[in-house]
């Protein structure tokens, strides 16, 4: 029963490739910022709709968030579709790839939707780049009864297991007093001092700092005349560690940086998350096992583990919906190399054959895995 399952998938993605190719492609063309997916929201859902998916728009209130359902059995398949962008960097995530992906997996498993006894449904999930959408429907009452929740993130190379960090987001600001700085310069608190005196203490905390932790941001306002003392200034801070009770107690040690560049200056400090921390990943393993195997039967060749060790540590709001329901969230190659996430040569490769390929099978591999869950026994599992 499962193989011939599985046929209806491969051929139903098959004969939506042309489809889910443009879908990518459009969404590469004109990339949105988190929360700002006015288009692609729009795009997915009309996709969906026009494969019989009962589409709600504005999920849960959220302007750019979808929901997507086709079925009615008692096991529920939910598939996420990321669509934001990076700001100044386009689709150097891949974002397009795994929104159209989704959407494959989503209408191969509709076509199989009954003998399966399953629902599927599609989450069109903004916001992932620092912005934390998945856990902002989490608090809305998202995902909570989903029997397995899946995306493959593109990658320069084929990983199975995610290992994401935590991360915690920030905020950073200080604010002093301007003056003159030739003339009066003791009458003003300079903020942009505040933020080197803790940029260096971060510098030398992380001759301290596990090997397996990240302290990383960047200053985005320093001021805005050299013959003017900066009154205020403002950067974007992440911290990441491998597991959530970690991360506060890093978290702890980097805010007491930002502190001490309060202190020595005179600056006002405040610290303002981006959104709430994106937890470290809890991987369902029986659901990992079969798309291991569905991935090798399609071809794919997972990477050495020295080249695997490093896309797979990047930090996802998927992790929250792992603490919540079984879980997956593979990596699939585009043949990037060197190029990796988050740079502009990636986002260049995010079109074209080798994109196109890792996309089609993503959601044939997601389909199929769906089908190996769901039609396993106890005893099957056991073995």
């Amino acid at each position: 029963m499962s193989e011939a399952l599985k046929r209806v998938a491969d051929a139903a993605v098959l004969s939506a490739s042309a489809d889910l190719i443009t879908l990518s492609e459009t969404l590469h063309a004109h990339p949105e910022t988190a929360w700002e997916e006015h288009r692609a929201a729009a795009w997915v859902g009309e996709a969906l709709a026009d494969a019989g998916f009962r589409v709600t728009p504005r999920y849960l209130g959220y302007e750019t968030a979808l929901l997507a359902e086709a079925g009615s059995g008692p096991i529920t398949i939910g598939l996420m579709a990321e669509y934001d962008a990076l700001p100044g960097l386009g689709h150097a995530c891949g974002h397009n790839l795994i929104a159209a992906g989704s959407v494959g997996a989503g209408i191969a498993l509709a076509k199989i939707a009954d003998e399966l006894g399953i629902t599927v449904r599609v989450y069109g999930t903004p916001a992932e780049e620092g912005g934390g959408g998945k856990i902002e429907l989490i608090d809305a009452g998202a995902f909570t009864d989903l029997d397995l929740a899946m995306m493959v993130h593109p990658a320069p190379v084929d990983v199975a297991e995610a290992r994401p960090f935590a991360v915690a987001h920030s905020h950073v600001a200080y604010d002093g007093v301007s003056a003159h700085a030739g003339a009066y310069p003791d009458q003003g608190v300079n903020a942009n001092d505040a933020f080197v005196i803790a940029q260096v203490a971060i510098g030398m905390l992380r001759q301290q700092l596990p090997e397996d932790t990240r302290v990383h941001g960047i200053q985005t306002l320093g001021g805005f005349a050299p013959n003017a003392i900066p009154e205020r200034t403002e950067g974007r801070w992440y911290v990441r560690a491998n597991s959530l009770e970690e991360l506060a107690r890093l978290e702890e040690r980097v805010n007491r940086c930002f502190e001490a560049g309060a202190l020595a200056t005179g600056a006002t400090l405040s610290i303002t998350p981006e959104s709430a921390p994106y937890a470290d990943f809890r991987t369902d393993e029986r659901a990992l096992a079969a798309y291991r195997r569905n991935a090798l039967a399609r071809g794919r060749v997972f990477a050495d583990p020295a080249v695997a060790g490093r896309m797979n540590r990047a930090s996802t709001d998927m992790g929250n919906v792992s603490q919540l329901v079984p879980a997956i969230h593979p990596y699939i190659g585009i043949d990037s190399l060197p190029y990796g996430n988050h740079q502009k040569e990636f986002a260049a490769a995010c079109v074209g054959g080798a994109a196109e390929r890792a996309m089609l099978d993503a959601a044939v591999l997601m389909a199929w895995t769906a089908v190996d869950v769901v039609t396993s026994t106890p005893q099957e599992d056991a073995s």
